[in-house]
């Protein structure tokens, strides 16, 4: 079984959504998101992949460029039902 790579939401996205004069549910809007999907990506509860449409466009919201939104990508193990 082979494991998969993920990468993860960065610090600066994530503080850039802090510190934006827009609330959360704002940025959500404008990147064409529904709030609880930012939200579970933000928080990590959805793992992401580095080039995934969804943070690109949050990050998009913020003016950050592709490469500020991700952290580098890891391998981990798939999960043994």
């Amino acid at each position: 079984m082979s494991n998969k790579r993920v990468a993860g939401v960065s610090k600066k996205l994530i503080e850039s959504v802090k510190l934006s004069n827009l609330r959360s549910y704002q940025i959500a809007h404008l990147a064409g998101l529904h709030y609880s999907t930012m939200s579970r990506i933000m928080s990590g509860i959805d793992t992401v992949k580095n080039g995934d449409p969804r943070v690109i466009a949050i990050g998009k919201v913020l003016g950050l460029a592709r490469d500020e939104c991700f952290t580098e990508e890891t391998e981990v193990p798939n999960e043994q039902n």
